[in-house]
């Protein structure tokens, strides 16, 4: 969660952003395989990479497949520079995990559309330049995914308020966004009107299939890691069994990496490696905390024991950011033909 504009920049002065965006548009055509080993990389050494996160891991992605050529040519450059940062407004208040039950409003007016509404638990809302929005531009919630539209919002245009949230850990990364009566010019709409659920369905397997989603927890792990090779008296069986899992986990996000890269959009899979993945990251800093406490003879690094249960107070928001584990498995079971 790091946050650093000046990081970003310097990243995309190495050709290490935009990577799965076309050339023309400022990228560097990589593909998503490369960009996977970059972000797998940055997140294992803890690197500030919160700035350009969001906009390069899936706002680029979703302009360059949906956007019009006048989007893409307007946004792209800027997030492949590590200048333009995005946030995400999905999640609304009263509406849970239920993204299609969303209640902003866009209503048609001339020459574009006029917002209301509002979106929480928005990551880096405060330092970002744009929101893309899932909103409703025609019927009501209980139309469900008919109706729904996404936007690219100016979140310095008139009428736009953010509000910050703290977490237990003190942190604020988090805010509310209001929207009152904002004006949204009609080159603003991505893609067509109306087919937001099909676009944002896509912009969530980039979302929920990433080396994010099973590395949150790794610093803890290394910490023991390393403790437990310095200590010859100490050893845990533990730790070959969260490893082996970890491995596996991997080997199952960079199966989805491979349906991204080949043009697929693997909804169900990305649900799986998000459950699976931020299930595991939950689990992990228990079971060492359990572990480091087991043997008092042991005196574990007091970093180590401090980086423990600061990640096991984060940890429980890991299956609530990109969708709850009770929504993932909803998804799960209609792919399967079970619900």
């Amino acid at each position: 969660m790091g946050f650093s504009a000046e990081f970003s920049r310097k990243m995309a002065e190495k050709g290490w952003l935009g990577l799965s965006i076309e050339k023309q548009y400022g990228g560097q055509e990589a593909g998503f395989f490369r960009r996977y080993v970059i972000v797998e990389e940055l997140l294992a050494a803890g690197a500030p990479v919160s700035a350009h996160w969001i906009a390069d891991r899936q706002s680029g992605p979703l302009i360059q497949r949906y956007g019009s050529e006048e989007q893409k040519q307007r946004y792209l450059p800027g997030i492949c520079a590590g200048q333009s940062f995005f946030c995400i407004g999905m999640s609304e208040p009263n509406a849970g995990s239920d993204l299609a039950s969303v209640r902003s409003r866009a209503e048609k007016t001339v020459g574009g559309w006029l917002l209301n509404g509002q979106k929480i638990w928005t990551t880096n809302a405060t330092r970002s330049h744009y929101m893309i929005a899932l909103v409703r531009t025609s019927g009501s919630a209980a139309d469900r995914h008919q109706g729904l539209s996404q936007f690219v919002i100016d979140l310095s245009a008139p009428g736009v308020e953010i509000r910050e949230i703290k977490d237990l850990n003190g942190d604020a990364h988090f805010s509310e966004v209001f929207f009152k009566d904002v004006f949204l010019p009609d080159d603003t709409l991505i893609g067509d009107e109306g087919a937001g659920w099909e676009q944002v369905t896509a912009e969530l397997a980039f979302e929920r299939s990433g080396p994010e989603r099973i590395l949150s927890s790794i610093v803890v792990l290394e910490g023991w890691l390393n403790w437990l090779r310095a200590t010859p008296q100490s050893h845990d069986e533990k730790l070959g069994r969260a490893i082996a899992h970890l491995a596996t986990l991997r080997e199952l996000s960079i199966s989805v990496t491979a349906r991204l890269a080949a043009g697929e959009s693997p909804i169900v899979q990305a649900a799986i490696v998000k459950d699976l993945g931020t299930s595991f990251e939950q689990e992990l800093p228990v079971m060492i905390a359990d572990a480091l406490t087991a043997d008092p003879r042991l005196q574990p690094p007091r970093s180590l024991m401090e980086t423990t249960v600061f990640v096991a107070g984060a940890a429980p928001s890991y299956s609530l950011r990109g969708g709850t584990r009770e929504i993932l498995r909803g998804m799960i079971a209609r792919g399967l033909g079970l619900r």
